[in-house]
């Protein structure tokens, strides 16, 4: 399965969820390849810190310009994160695509963004288009906060998305973890955190992993 976490912009949380889906892949026992095609390389350095501290399950990250040639046929999965600052990079990712995954921070910036987003998919698959799939990220996590849900609603409306409901919240547990080469839910596994990405993952891999 060749999965692209992304977007069109900037502080969406491609990388941590990238990151954290490979942990979550991983702990599965599913064999994972991440690809780091952002010239920010987020990704990379947080499995730098991982390998360093000699975290378990052991992941490893491959970079570089020819996306076809970094895909592991080997591999489970190939989770593909990409950023505009690439756009050779993204446009070679996205027609590679077996699914894309796009997390949506909650405001009105970001459905817009998700909007021009997949008329750029369009643009680079035609008619055959992949499955793509899109959930709230940074969401609330105060009750008397709305935006989350207005951007659920959004999101909902749009052509061509699945839209996944279980969402991430804006917790600071993201930043501790990610500096620690750690996954949310191995930080925290009886965390808020940890039961909001079991849920998502439960329906984003459910068919790959029962």
């Amino acid at each position: 399965m060749i999965t692209v976490i992304g977007s069109l912009k900037g502080g969406s949380g491609k990388s941590t969820v990238t990151f954290n889906l490979g942990v979550w892949l991983g702990m599965a026992g599913q064999r994972v390849n991440l690809i780091d095609i952002d010239p920010q390389a987020t990704l990379s350095d947080v499995i730098d810190v991982r390998r360093e501290d000699g975290h378990e399950p052991v992941l490893s990250v491959v970079s570089g310009r020819d996306v076809e040639k970094l895909i592991d046929p080997e591999a489970d999965h190939n989770l593909i994160d990409i950023g505009t600052a690439n756009l050779d990079g993204m446009k070679q990712a996205i027609k590679l695509a077996e699914q894309i995954i796009v997390p949506v921070p909650p405001s009105q910036a970001d459905i817009w963004s998700t909007q021009r987003f997949l008329k750029f998919i369009r643009g680079q698959r035609g008619e055959a288009m992949p499955p793509i799939r899109a959930f709230v990220n940074r969401a609330d996590t105060h009750r008397a906060i709305r935006e989350s849900d207005e951007a659920a609603a959004a999101l909902i409306s749009l052509p061509d998305i699945e839209f996944i409901k279980p969402r991430l919240g804006q917790r600071t547990v993201y930043r501790r973890s990610f500096s620690e080469g750690l996954a949310v839910f191995e930080l925290e596994p009886r965390g808020k955190g940890a039961r909001e990405w079991n849920a998502l993952c439960a329906v984003l891999f459910n068919d790959e992993l029962s």
